[in-house]
This record gives C-alpha cells, sequence and structure tokens, in this order.
C-alpha cells in the first residue's frame, strides 16, 4: 500500500486488487438496486397512462355536454382539440395540449360507440398488444 515516490518519500495509492474489489461491491449493489428501480418505472408508467384515460374522459364528458354527443369514430380525440365541421355547438378545445400519446409512445384507441359503453378509450399497455398483465395490461376508460 506504501510506494517509495521519486522524491524519495511515501504515496498512498490504490493496488489493482482493491480497485477490482470496489468494482465487484458497485457492481453487487447495482445488480440489487436496478431491478426494484425499473419495477417502479414501468409502475408510474401504468400510473400516468391512468391519469391520461381519466383525463380524456373528463373531455369527453365536456364535449358532450355542449354538442349533445360524443365525438363519433372517425372525429376521434382531435375533436376534443379542433372544432370538427359541421359541429356548431362546440365549446372546446376541451384539452390545454394536444391529444396525448400514451407513456409507451402510442396513440389512445377511441371508438363510439364503444363495446363497453357509449364509447371506449384504452391503451394498450407496454406492450402494444390486446389482454396482457402488469406492465402490458390494457388501460382502459370502463372499468
Amino acid at each position: 500500500m506504501f510506494r517509495r515516490s521519486l522524491t524519495g518519500g511515501t504515496s498512498r495509492g490504490f493496488t489493482l486488487l482493491e480497485l477490482l474489489v470496489v468494482l465487484v461491491v458497485l457492481g453487487l449493489l447495482a445488480g440489487l438496486v436496478a431491478p426494484k428501480y425499473f419495477s417502479q418505472l414501468g409502475k408510474s408508467e401504468v400510473k400516468a397512462a391512468r391519469a391520461q384515460v381519466e383525463g380524456l374522459v373528463k373531455a369527453l364528458d365536456l364535449y358532450r355536454l355542449d354538442t349533445g354527443h360524443y365525438p363519433t369514430t372517425e372525429q376521434g380525440l382531435a375533436a376534443l382539440v379542433t372544432r370538427p365541421a359541421n359541429e356548431t355547438k362546440w365549446g372546446g378545445p376541451y384539452l390545454q395540449k394536444s391529444v396525448p400519446a400514451d407513456p409507451w409512445g402510442r396513440n389512445y384507441v377511441y371508438a363510439a360507440p364503444g363495446e363497453h359503453g357509449e364509447y371506449d378509450v384504452y391503451s394498450l399497455g407496454k406492450d402494444g398488444q390486446p389482454g396482457g398483465e402488469g406492465e402490458n395490461a390494457d388501460i382502459v376508460s370502463w372499468e
């Protein structure tokens, strides 16, 4: 651990073995912490998607209060931001910004009439496929 310097004094330094031990310990700690961190990240994306679906539902309800009906499937969620043609009672925009993408970068699915009510709004989850569990589960407006 002590070495002679060129000037004749001693200097402290780390040996290669000590550095390797520190790197192994850091690697073990990262291996324990990383999975917990990434599982929390996935949960936050699901929570964000649920909050966005709830916001879209509220905006759709405001649209219906003004116009007397929900936007058609063809008009889609864009009707919450831009007045559809021939919609005289439109009082929007009903969203402060544009229609958001889900946390995984895909558009929310909107259908009116829906299979579960007057309309359906949902995200297909992380995997982008219908169904699934956990992070891959669909986030829906009808539950």
